[in-house]
């Protein structure tokens, strides 16, 4: 009994120090902590948010902008009850400060006002009255100082920026104030909108999926699946965050929730602590733009292209692959320049036998994309897939709900809402002033007089916008502001809808692991006990193909499936996983033997030339990776007899 005891204790403070680790680089996570009646009081307010997100999205029929405001008023207020002004006050237990309330107060009656007074308002138009005005920059204020505690401060100096912007192009307070709090054009346009009607509904699933077990389901499928190759541990963590990563919606919490199990045991094989780390981050942000799901940000994509989803979802599939295949070989010839070996026998489940067991996890996932391939609508997809998580849940003792995993699972869902609501409300700044003021054509007007009609340089100064204004932000308040400022620029130079927004979403989620402001990275290295500059560094390296590979599908759409034919499809796979293997032993330095240095540019030069799609390109790659392989099997050490 007593060991039972301890046991339990030691699980209670690896889990609060998984916790502390997540908020220390994950704002969203940051939260005070209640327990006893404070903590019942809590749980029934974010239930209530439940209640009401569910009410408004299944049954009820209001106006738009009523249920937006609604939306946020509700979350404005919760926030503050939940987030303090500082991460360290975190640790003071059923405390909250009077003027925390009094904030949050304020900011919800800002929102409810425009409920309240919605017709009158509305017919008003421009034509504020200064009551109208004042309620509205209160709620803009305790908007962005509440985005501040939550989300951080690169995104609110962005929207901040914007704003700034509007007032010295001489367009007045009224104005600008109407347009960003009063219209769908704001902080309660189409990024809030699709968060308040299905991105919330994912977020729901992702608490249901991770209550129900599916997070070590995947690390012990992983396990099954690689664990036994050499260096096994790196690969697992790959194929694991993966998986995860693909419905986290964050790769932070991703990269400590299954970094805390990975990377000390990728330690103790033998991997650098800088590479252990650098493996779970480039994997964890990676799981972003895996399909089906891509956090979220396959079915914003297809709400904001107007593209079906499952053309999406399809054409993600083979820049995804690359990526982790890229970071795979590069693994595997790191453990075998290493000599590093796979795990235990003993400690590796069986493939079958694991799948025959938990394969029913997956069910929920299949659920959804049945449903939106069929033409359903995400938010009905998502209910069907939460329905469908219940139900599999119940199939076995160890993964079954109780009530009070059902309860935490909501609870969970609703708090993790605030953040993302909040940066979606911050990118409807950025689309309300760009839309006011017309700064996306000055914007595109401004790169073509600098890139003068070169596209390889507009891309480049793209990547770079991408990456400074990704830095920090969840996944799809990161694309919906990828979509609305950079997107159109690129579009502008002529590139295909889908290929444009593509390219954004990647470099936008790679801003996670690209230092100076690699959070997924540090948070890794914080676990890792390693440099955290070293380890943004080296999850650049091993997430090199992210950086190659939106170019190469912006100069040649076949590579998401555009405009081919089956043969060409076929192809381009065999050719790309060719290349992404010359790319990997280049980089590496690393085959049968070390590369030296008249190998490793031509093994480097085959990678990017059969990435790219296309026969001359594919005839000369495979020419020169070809002859690397001859001279490694030709130079490796004898064994002898």
């Amino acid at each position: 009994m007593k060991t039972e005891k301890m046991q339990t204790e030691k699980m209670q403070e690896e889990t609060l120090q998984t916790e502390d680790l997540i908020a220390q680089f994950d704002r969203e996570s940051a939260v005070r902590r209640f327990s006893g009646i404070s903590e019942h009081i809590i749980k029934g307010l974010l239930l209530l948010f439940t209640a009401y997100v569910f009410w408004v999205t299944l049954f009820a029929a209001l106006p738009e902008q009523i249920r937006r405001c609604a939306f946020l008023g509700i979350l404005v207020f919760i926030g503050y009850i939940l987030y303090p002004l500082r991460k360290g006050l975190t640790k003071r237990k059923n405390y909250v400060p009077w003027y925390d309330i009094l904030l949050g107060a304020l900011g919800a009656a800002s929102f409810f006002y425009f409920v309240a007074n919605f017709e009158a308002i509305i017919n008003r138009a421009v034509m504020l009255k200064p009551w109208d005005i004042g309620m509205a920059v209160l709620g803009m204020i305790l908007l962005g100082e509440l985005c501040r505690r939550v989300v951080g401060i690169p995104i609110l100096v962005v929207g901040t920026g914007f704003i700034t912007y509007a007032v010295l192009s001489g367009y007045s307070l009224r104005r600008i104030v109407h347009q960003l709090f009063y219209t769908t054009d704001g902080i309660i346009g189409t990024p809030i909108g699709v968060c308040s009607t299905f991105i919330v509904l994912f977020i729901f699933l992702a608490s249901f999926l991770e209550k129900s077990g599916i997070a070590s389901f995947f690390i012990d499928l992983a396990n099954s699946a690689a664990g036994f190759a050499s260096g096994g541990p790196a690969k697992v963590a790959v194929i694991a965050s993966a998986l995860s990563g693909m419905y986290s919606g964050s790769s932070v919490a991703n990269t400590v929730g299954s970094g805390s199990v990975t990377i000390p045991v990728m330690k103790k094989t033998g991997y650098k602590p800088e590479f252990a780390a650098a493996v779970e981050a480039s994997a964890s942000t990676g799981g972003q733009i895996m399909p089906p799901i891509m956090g979220a940000a396959a079915f914003l994509m297809a709400e904001l292209t107007g593209i079906a989803y499952s053309v999406i979802a399809v054409s993600a599939i083979l820049p995804a692959g690359l990526y982790f295949t890229g970071i795979f070989l590069m693994i595997h010839f790191e453990a075998k320049k290493l000599g590093l070996k796979g795990l235990p026998k003993e400690s590796i489940p069986p493939f079958g036998k694991l799948f025959l067991a938990k394969g029913y996890l997956l069910l929920p996932i299949a659920v959804l994309v049945f449903f939106m391939t069929r033409g359903n609508t995400p938010a009905a997809a998502a209910c069907y897939a939460i329905l469908t998580a219940i139900i599999v849940s119940m199939f076995r003792k160890e993964t079954r709900f109780t009530p009070k995993t059902f309860i935490e699972a909501l609870t969970n869902g609703a708090k993790n809402t605030i953040g993302v609501a909040l940066a979606c409300a911050v990118a409807g700044v950025v689309v309300g002033i760009v839309s006011l003021t017309g700064l996306g054509q000055i914007l595109i007007g401004m790169l073509l007089s600098v890139a003068q009609s070169n596209l390889l340089l507009a891309l480049f100064l793209t990547m770079i916008a991408c990456l400074i204004l990704g830095m920090g932000i969840p996944t799809t308040a990161n694309y919906v502001i990828m979509a609305t400022i950079t997107a159109p620029i690129v579009i502008g130079m002529g590139v295909p809808i889908l290929a444009a927004h593509m390219f954004v979403f990647y470099f936008g989620i790679m801003a996670d692991i690209t230092p100076p402001v690699a959070l997924a990275a540090y948070a890794g290295s914080a676990i890792a006990k390693s440099n955290p500059i070293k380890t943004g560094i080296t999850a650049t390296r091993l997430a090199i193909t992210a950086f190659i590979i939106p170019y190469i599908f912006v100069y040649s759409p076949s590579m998401l499936f555009i405009d081919t034919t089956p043969l060409d499809v076929v192809r381009i796979v065999i050719t790309s996983c060719i290349g992404m293997f010359g790319l990997a032993i280049g980089l590496e330095g690393y085959m049968l033997r070390k590369l030296k240095f008249f190998e490793r540019i031509p093994a480097i030069a085959s990678g990017l030339l059969l990435i790219h799609p296309g026969l001359g390109t594919d005839i000369i790659g495979f020419g020169l990776v070809s002859i690397v392989v001859i001279l490694q099997i030709l130079g490796r050490p004898r064994i002898p007899v």
